[in-house]
């Protein structure tokens, strides 16, 4: 089995307007069953940062228990000690998340912006569906959505908007 026909992965906003959360999780939700139903999507990588990313994190945990106990939830992180500028309450929250995941992976062992998009092509590269919640042309999650058109072969599902792309 090619396992990267059956992966996804995830890229978005750290800040989702509370104003809109519900309604992204619901329709991050809906998208992630409709991926494991209908195209046999079983792991889920995941870049650990705050925002969309603990949001679909929390999801498929979610899911796991319920009704996909087969699915597996990958972390893959930047480098040790990410979290260092985060709050307490942030900390806790991934350290509480942190036993959850099926296998984590560290993309490298040095602090550095070079390994945030590192982790993001990693995360791309493995997988051939890309959930986002995009709702601007610049920063990260933008770079992650071009990295993945230009790339081929991965079905972008922007959460943000009924289909639109960053």
């Amino acid at each position: 089995m090619d396992k990267r026909s059956v992966t996804c992965c995830f890229t978005g906003h750290r800040d989702i307007p509370r104003d809109q959360f519900k309604t992204i999780t619901v329709r991050t939700e809906l998208t992630i069953r409709k991926l494991i139903i209908v195209s046999g999507v079983q792991y889920f990588g995941v870049g650990g940062a705050l925002g969309f990313d603990t949001l679909a994190a929390q999801i498929l945990f979610r899911l796991r228990e319920t009704d996909f106990p087969y699915i597996k939830v990958i972390l893959v992180y930047p480098f040790e000690d990410f979290t260092s500028r985060w709050t307490d309450d942030q900390k806790d929250t991934y350290a509480r998340m942190l036993s959850k995941y099926d296998k984590c992976v560290c993309i490298s062992p040095v602090s550095s912006k070079e390994a945030y998009l590192a982790r993001d092509r990693r995360l791309v590269d493995e997988s051939s569906h890309c959930v986002a919640y995009c709702t601007r042309n610049t920063g990260g999650t933008a770079y992650t959505l071009r990295y993945a058109a230009n790339k081929g072969g991965v079905s972008i599902h922007n959460v943000a908007s009924d289909g639109a792309f960053c």
